[in-house]
């Protein structure tokens, strides 16, 4: 069993004892370290924050927990209930909000759960932010309101909808020529917050929806990460239902994948590259992704005539790279979008807006679209490391080798080959060495990622 503190938020296992496992107690620090937080950044106003949850069934439970010590440091809260990560990101900002919490483990299973912090912006908080957090928890020093000066709790029913209509609103979403395309897709939404998401707005748009696993309770019915080898049912649902195509996404719904019309996969990689194809073909600009994401996303952009910049792996690291830069789009090749005319948060219902405007616009099937992107494949592999070995000295080693391909080492290592690269990291959780090649076959991928685990193993 599992509890890990970082500076994006608390994340672990429900059930055992605390300081070993997400249980109440460890909830409720944390949740008292970041209402402080709160009100330190914001001294002189009554603070208000958005909390909304995934379906997992431990969900419920962890909000009640969350919310009341909020409100016993004086917080108002706005009480989304069952909602997705990008929506409570977007409430946020609608409600005027000082902050807002998502209680969601993404993609691990249902056992863990997680709290994800948001700033005012409705944003991932800073790593600064994230450590001074942490050292709220270190200290547990709480000082907690009066009985006349405790927070209320207002319940929020429509902030799906809010967020759906912001997406609608969206001049590149083209809501005519979707509806006259009369799509029929399947949605796999592992029993979680998708299933009511999604329908919704894939109904608003006119498209035929085909539910598969869109009951919000919380069990999912595979790993609930979106990868191939998790989804052998929607792949023979699409098939069977003779569907245009296949939607899946994680239980927050922020990563987003797709499967074709023959129930092959689109790739999770090419989420980002297809939406970046419409939205550069409206609207020029650069774009942005994190070091391991697919090559072929910089492939489009320049094809454009516009410039792409690799950003260190980390939702927030991509957002800051993008405000710099002024990114039209960016993401992660995780099936992350994120869409700044929007708001600057992975999303996968804008995705599935975009997904759809831009085969409606070329009137193809999915996997002729898939075709016509360049042709990359990765591998993705990790090195289980000694105890108390310096990976940050190994690392720099790899670096000093491969000097004279200008290694980026912003976020490990970084080599760019010719028709290839790969990416090394060090986890963050766990005592590995992460591996991502990319090269134009997949015996490519693997054969780079093979040379560089035997590389690592002869300098550890």
């Amino acid at each position: 069993m599992t509890l890990i503190k970082s500076i994006s938020g608390i994340r672990g296992t429900i059930g055992g004892t605390p300081e070993n496992n997400l249980t109440p107690i460890d909830t409720v620090r944390f949740a008292a370290a970041y209402g402080l937080w709160i009100l330190s950044k914001h001294p002189k106003q009554k603070c208000t924050i958005v909390v909304g949850r995934d379906a997992r069934p431990s969900g419920e439970m962890i909000q009640q927990l969350v919310q009341n010590t909020l409100v016993g440091l004086g917080i108002d809260i706005i009480d989304l209930g069952l909602s997705t990560t990008p929506t409570v990101e977007m409430a946020v900002v609608f409600e005027r909000a000082q902050g807002g919490i998502i209680l969601t483990a993404s993609h691990n299973p249902k056992e863990w759960n997680a709290l994800k912090l948001l700033n005012d912006k409705g944003e991932f908080i800073s790593a600064a932010d994230g450590h001074h957090i942490l050292e709220l928890v270190a200290n547990d020093d709480y000082e907690f309101a009066s009985v006349d000066d405790l927070g209320q709790i207002k319940t929020k029913t429509d902030a799906i909808d809010q967020h759906i209509e912001a997406i609608l609103s969206l001049p590149l979403v083209s809501i005519d020529a979707i509806r006259k395309s009369n799509f029929r897709v399947v949605v796999d939404a592992v029993n979680s917050t998708g299933g009511i998401a999604i329908p919704k707005l894939l109904d608003a748009l006119g498209v035929s929806c085909i539910p598969l696993f869109c009951d919000p309770t919380g069990n999912f019915p595979h790993n609930p990460e979106p990868l191939k080898e998790h989804l052998s049912d929607l792949c023979q649902e699409v098939s069977q239902q003779k569907a245009d195509f296949g939607i899946v996404v994680d239980p927050d719904v922020d990563r987003l994948a797709f499967v074709d019309e023959n129930g092959e996969m689109f790739g999770e990689e090419y989420t980002l590259v297809a939406c970046a194809d419409y939205v550069l073909s409206k609207t020029p600009g650069d774009t942005v992704s994190n070091l391991s994401s697919t090559r072929a996303l910089k492939a489009i952009t320049t094809a454009f005539q516009q410039q792409y910049h690799a950003a260190a792996v980390g939702e927030v690291n991509v957002v800051e790279k993008m405000k710099a830069v002024a990114a039209v789009i960016g993401g992660e090749g995780n099936g992350g979008i994120i869409y700044p005319d929007l708001h600057y948060g992975r999303d996968a219902l804008v995705g599935i807006a975009l997904f759809l405007s831009l085969l409606s616009e070329k009137k193809q099937r999915v996997s002729t679209l898939k075709a016509s992107f360049p042709q990359y494949f990765m591998s993705k592999k990790k090195v289980n490391l000694k105890p108390n070995l310096d990976v940050d000295s190994l690392l720099k080693k790899i670096s000093m080798q491969y000097q004279e391909d200008q290694p980026n080492t912003i976020d490990g290592v970084k080599i760019d080959f010719k028709d290839s690269w790969i990416h090394l990291r060090k986890s963050n959780t766990e005592p590995i060495i992460r591996i991502y090649t990319e090269a134009t076959s997949l015996a490519d991928a693997e054969a780079l990622a093979t040379q560089f685990i035997e590389l690592i193993e002869s300098l550890a």
